[in-house]
């Protein structure tokens, strides 16, 4: 049996916590790994799982994530139903930007009237991870469901911090629990509790009929109101993540694998996921793969040195005499003689100055950090300077002065891309 299928994804995130990084884009188009960004998982997910009507739902800061998916996510134009589309808000009933979950769906009911699908699939746009959504789907046809949402296993200790779902043994929802002081266990895993992952899937008849009780109560939010109104009237399910499985994961990877990088330290961990010979997320996957940008630039470069448990991006050029462990540097970035570099996060279009020593250091877009520089390593000074995470972690923000590393000396142009 086949269902048409429509998604919604909730891109217009603002990511507070994850400054200075959100500065000047949105939490989506932050930049994650040596190429991609964090839209680029739900994304990946969706055409993947053959799921290929897609519009991303936009609000803050969104320039910067238009132009990535302008350039990286052009499906089939000879197919009408087949796209990734930017909306933003569209205030056709009021002069209100997108007030929540819920009200954002409202603002754009008349593109489910429109395209009038079985099914409706309302995902976030900043986790990573992979999915096979067609199993989640199956699920819900299967319970004869009107609402599944994915769920994640999670420690009791930790479930306090989530929104928690209490089911019955047939996975049936009957409560929501908002960051409980004394979450509910699973049935059978006393020691465990379910918690949302802000995925959802709606019967288009049931969301509809959702939607509109919120907007006429005042009412925004998905997790607080929609879902909550709908749980006494309607079979709500949650789906167990845990148990989805796509092709090509390896063995040493996690079978299961999901982050929430909603702050920098978050962040900065997950990058860790994706280094070593066995990495805990490998992001080489052909059967299940990452799209991102169609990138036209040459490969990196490396003129010499000691590099260790390290991802290069395209057109980076790493010089003599350079020490780089546990880093990941982005594309078109310039690593000058005499640096060293442990547990950083190099963005595009920067160049480390010659002599330059970092330490657990983030360098986000356009910056030349001069020769000499040392960060990291004084943590009074790092506060002086830049944001410094709870844990430790340095950022250094996106650079004022646009400075391209790949072009010659006193360029202002990019090399090859945005």
């Amino acid at each position: 049996m086949s269902n048409k299928i429509i998604a919604f994804v909730m891109a217009g995130g603002q990511g507070s916590r994850l400054q200075p990084l959100t500065a000047f884009r949105s939490k989506p188009s932050v930049p994650f790994g040596s190429r991609y960004r964090l839209i680029d998982f739900v994304l990946s997910n969706l055409v993947n799982s053959n799921i290929y009507t897609i519009y991303l739902l936009v609000q803050y800061r969104s320039q910067s994530l238009i132009e990535h998916v302008r350039r990286a996510w052009s499906l089939s134009p000879l197919l009408r139903s087949q796209f990734v589309t930017v909306v933003p808000p569209q205030m056709l009933v009021g002069n209100d930007w997108f007030q929540g979950t819920a009200d954002a769906i409202h603002q754009n009911i008349g593109l489910i009237e429109q395209h009038a699908p079985d099914l409706v699939v309302v995902f976030g746009a900043d986790h990573i991870y992979r999915m096979d959504i067609q199993q989640l789907v199956e699920y819900h046809r299967q319970r004869e469901a009107d609402v599944t949402i994915s769920a994640l296993p999670v420690p009791l200790a930790e479930a306090k911090n989530f929104g928690v779902m209490v089911t019955n043994p047939q996975g049936r929802i009957v409560e929501f629990q908002e960051k409980p002081s004394n979450p509910t266990p699973m049935p059978g895993q006393p020691d465990m509790a379910l918690a949302s992952m802000g995925n959802y899937l709606f019967n288009t008849s049931t969301l509809l009929e959702g939607l509109n009780v919120a907007k006429s109560r005042g009412e925004t939010d998905f997790g607080q109101h929609v879902l909550p109104n709908l749980i006494h009237s309607h079979k709500l399910y949650a789906y167990d993540f845990s148990q989805n499985r796509v092709p090509g994961v390896k063995p040493y990877e996690q079978p299961v694998y999901w982050r929430d990088v909603g702050n920098i330290d978050a962040y900065f961990n997950a990058h860790k996921d994706v280094l070593g010979l066995e990495p805990a997320f490998d992001a080489f996957n052909p059967q299940w793969p990452i799209y991102s940008s169609n990138y036209q630039g040459p490969v990196a470069r490396v003129i010499g040195g000691e590099i260790n448990n390290t991802l290069l991006g395209a057109a980076t050029v790493i010089s003599a005499k350079t020490k780089i462990n546990n880093s990941i540097i982005r594309r078109e970035a310039v690593i000058e003689e005499d640096v060293e570099l442990t547990d950083c996060i190099i963005m595009d279009y920067v160049r480390v100055g010659k002599g330059s020593r970092l330490c657990r250091t983030i360098v986000d877009r356009h910056n030349y950090i001069e020769p000499g520089t040392q960060i990291g390593f004084d943590s009074t000074e790092d506060q002086r300077r830049f944001t410094v995470s709870p844990g430790g972690v340095v950022v250094v923000p996106i650079g004022k002065a646009r400075y391209y590393a790949r072009g010659s000396r006193g360029s202002d142009g990019p090399g090859y891309s945005e």
